[in-house]
């Protein structure tokens, strides 16, 4: 029963198996032929095929489709056909090893090459042995090249690699199949590698075949990579049939099909998958392959139904470049102005001089009207920038833990601008952002809308991060102020000129906040209270402590200085633990920077490389919802990740 069984399943698989290797052939078809080259043309999509066999090809019965679409094509021999460009460049080894009857041979058969190929077929030629010589560049003048290979000479050494490479190079940049006929009976003897020379060869798209001369049936490793690189093949070959290897070859280029297809005026891809198909001898020979059918910068020829046009949406607008760029002058003139009338409204007025304000009264009729137009003139000037910081104060007054949030950043990083001032410069930098925007996208909305918020965005992590390196270099830096505070109380000076050898001794940011606890205490606030806004402004707990410390020595006596030293080693203690804590959560944080950047990153990288692919993601609607689902989970994703790679020392 378990035999039955088995042969039964035995039977289904190999039935199953038969089936599919039948629905396989009779889907994609054995490919026997071969398609050389491709080109668009005015008549259309342009194939060379190579077809085996010596007999005849049947032009007439030509057949070609196009994604599975048959389409109308014609079929001529190429070499008939003088608007095929056909390009063949022969490199022959000239080196010492070729000498006596292999050159013999090499010349006979470079010979019978010229003689055989088609005349519309450019050859050129290239020899390599100590040195690389381009000694024809493709031409028709066959004589000339005959008497080229007559009079070739040889020396030491084979420089392979070069001599491939130079005769890549020599087949030119112009349309039309390029191939290249490589003779060697050697390996390259000099430095050069191999691996530069088939990322040239894969680069070029040039066939490559190579004849392995008097090297056996196996070929060397370097030959076989060479001509898979090229999509060519090796050809074994001794002196006696390298005429016949080489006649060969030129066969083939005399026998090639030129066929011309009609591509559909539906076709919408731009690259398709192409199938045809020759009959020879009996037999229907076919080939295929995936190409470029349709040129995507060429203009639709598809008549235009008039009746159907959609006006342009009256929101879009198409703004000029010259237009563009004045406004982008003037923007960039309005910055510059706005900056310059904040920075002049922060510096106090300068009154007239009595001898001034009398002059304008003591002159002529003339010169006083001149004088009091220059006076106005001054204080609407003047007046301009401090209506405006009147302006922001009075909004700032509605919300005062916006004011103060605001003025907390603006002391944490140092900066010397009040909230009002900085309000007004955020808000003009997202204005001047977002009017950018607009005009470099010639109206598009939505870049108005992007670098609306980077605008707004931008300035507030600007801030954020300025504050957050400046509380980092408080912090990194307050062991050591400690420390030179407690040698100072060592050698007999008080607490405030320990104070002044740190402002005079420190380095930023922490000589500026003591320099503001010396001026602060001379103005009569208490040196503890000083102290402690120094804690406030740099958010420190570490200097919470401090201040702590010297409030209870001060109320109930004791060595301050053995203290500060004591308190310096456990801040020391635990800087170093906090720099070992973030260099094992380095790992974490740099995945969240990698993992939340890379997409965005992509995604700007595809809208300037290739922005009709991407552009259905900011036109459509569900191109909105994926955006703004992306938004979300990366945010989520990003805030996840901060919260497990964080901790806290």
């Amino acid at each position: 029963m378990t035999r039955g069984l088995t042969r039964v399943a035995a039977g289904f698989a190999a039935a199953l198996a038969a089936s599919f290797a039948v629905l396989a052939g009779a889907a994609y078809g054995a490919d026997d032929a071969t398609i050389d080259h491709t080109e668009l043309t005015k008549a259309g999509l342009q194939l060379l095929v190579t077809v085996p066999g010596d007999n005849d090809v049947d032009l007439g019965s030509v057949k070609v489709t196009i994604d599975g679409q048959p389409t109308d094509a014609t079929a001529a021999l190429a070499a008939t056909q003088s608007e095929v460009k056909r390009t063949t460049v022969l490199a022959i080894d000239t080196s010492g090893s070729m000498k006596g009857e292999r050159i013999a041979a090499a010349k006979a058969a470079a010979l019978t090459y010229l003689d055989t190929v088609p005349a519309n077929v450019k050859v050129g030629i290239v020899t390599f042995s100590n040195t690389v010589d381009v000694r024809q560049p493709p031409s028709l003048d066959r004589d000339a090249s005959k008497a080229l290979i007559n009079g070739l000479t040889l020396t030491s050494n084979t420089a392979l690699y070069q001599g491939v490479t130079a005769a890549i190079d020599a087949t030119g940049t112009d349309e039309g199949l390029h191939q290249v006929l490589v003779l060697s009976d050697g390996e390259d003897s000099t430095k050069t590698t191999l691996p530069p020379v088939i990322s040239a060869i894969k680069k070029s798209k040039v066939k490559l075949d190579v004849v392995s001369l008097e090297q056996g049936a196996q070929a060397p490793a370097a030959l076989q990579q060479m001509a898979d690189a090229g999509g060519g093949k090796v050809i074994a070959a001794d002196s006696a049939s390298l005429e016949d290897a080489f006649s060969s070859e030129a066969d083939a280029l005399a026998r090639q099909i030129a066929v011309t297809a009609t591509v559909p005026a539906d076709q919408q891809a731009k690259d398709a998958t192409v199938e045809v198909s020759l009959d020879s001898g009996g037999t229907t020979h076919s080939a295929s392959g995936f190409f470029v059918v349709k040129d995507s910068t060429a203009p639709t020829t598809k008549p235009v139904d008039n009746s159907k046009i959609i006006p342009a949406d009256s929101n879009s607008l198409n703004i000029p470049k010259p237009v563009v760029y004045g406004a982008l002058g003037a923007i960039g003139l309005g910055a510059l102005g706005l900056i310059g009338a904040l920075i002049g409204s922060s510096k106090p007025e300068k009154r007239a001089s009595i001898s001034e304000q009398m002059q304008v009264y003591s002159a002529s009729a003339e010169t006083s009207r001149v004088s009091k137009a220059q006076v106005q003139a001054q204080v609407e000037q003047v007046s301009l920038g401090a209506q405006a910081r009147a302006a922001a104060e009075n909004v700032l007054a509605s919300n005062t833990t916006f004011e103060a949030r605001i003025a907390d950043k603006l002391e944490g990083a140092g900066m010397a601008l009040k909230s009002s001032e900085w309000l007004l410069l955020h808000i003009g930098i997202a204005f001047f952002a977002a009017m950018l925007g607009l005009l470099l996208s010639g109206g598009n909305p939505f870049a108005m809308l992007l670098l609306l918020l980077l605008g707004a965005i931008g300035p507030w992590v600007y801030l954020t991060i300025k504050q957050s390196r400046r509380l980092a270099a408080f912090d990194a830096g307050l062991a050591d102020t400690l420390q030179l505070m407690s040698g100072s109380l060592s050698a007999g000076l008080s607490l405030a000129q320990s104070m002044d050898t740190i402002v005079r001794e420190g380095v930023e940011p922490i000589t500026g906040e003591f320099r503001r606890v010396i001026v602060e205490s001379r103005l009569g606030v208490p040196l503890e209270d000083a102290l402690e806004g120094i804690a406030i402004r740099m958010q420190s707990q570490d200097f919470k402590w401090v201040v702590m410390a010297i409030r209870i020595q001060r109320e109930v006596g004791g060595n301050l200085a053995e203290l500060l030293n004591n308190v310096a080693n456990t801040l020391r203690e635990r800087e170093y633990i906090r720099r070992h804590v973030r260099a094992l959560s380095a790992e974490g944080r740099l995945s969240c920077w990698i993992l939340g950047g890379l997409p965005p990153g992509f995604l700007i990288y595809l809208s300037l490389t290739k922005p009709d692919y991407v552009n259905p993601m900011y036109t459509t609607p569900i191109g909105w919802l994926m955006c703004a689902g992306m938004a979300i989970l990366l945010s989520v994703g990003i805030f996840w990740m901060t919260k497990v790679a964080k901790v806290e020392v």
